[in-house]
């Protein structure tokens, strides 16, 4: 087996441990589905190993008991700087944290712009599929309602399209356009 291969499935085996039992909150699904739909995306790019690894792990550290110690001694020093910037300080008032992300992802390198990209992407394809399911109520799902997660998924769009040339801003803004037509 590949060095690189070895490093996915040791980020699968991390991120499906860390991620057991939890759920998507807007329609229940095993969570794990969605690391895996942002690595797919990435790899489909071609994009490099670490960083499909660091998609598939890109939540451990934010939403579970790993601590980002133990993903840089499982994953490497690369996967664990690319999760360490899109980890999000809930320390910070919902808008503060948002726009923290938000210059993080503006000021890190392409692999930290691809995997939060592939990440809003997965995200908002979820989104569009439950608000077809549930209608309307699917926002009460999000802490900060409609409002708000639109603002946030329309201002990570313009700094994306500001910052980062390629393919998968442009498969993001054609889904963000999509949400914003949703009541």
């Amino acid at each position: 087996m590949s060095e690189s291969l070895g490093l996915i499935s040791d980020a699968i085996r991390l991120a499906t441990r860390a991620h057991q039992g939890q759920t998507r909150k807007e329609d229940d699904t095993p969570y794990i589905v969605h690391p895996y739909a942002v690595a797919l995306e990435l790899a489909r790019y071609g994009f490099p190993d670490t960083v499909i690894a660091a998609a598939l792990a890109h939540d451990v550290v934010e939403d579970t008991k790993v601590t980002a110690e133990e993903l840089r001694g499982q994953l490497g020093d690369e996967v664990a700087d690319i999760v360490a910037a899109l980890t999000q300080d809930d320390s910070l008032s919902w808008e503060e944290k948002k726009k923290k992300y938000i210059e993080t992802v503006r000021n890190g390198p392409d692999s930290v712009k691809a995997v939060a990209t592939a990440d809003k992407a997965a995200s908002a394809r979820d989104l569009l599929v439950a608000h077809a399911a549930q209608g309307p109520a699917v926002w009460k799902h999000f802490n900060a309602g409609r409002e708000k997660k639109l603002w946030f998924e329309n201002a990570m769009l313009s700094m994306l399209q500001k910052s980062w040339n390629h393919a998968l801003v442009d498969e993001y803004a054609a889904l963000v356009e999509k949400l914003n037509t949703l009541a």
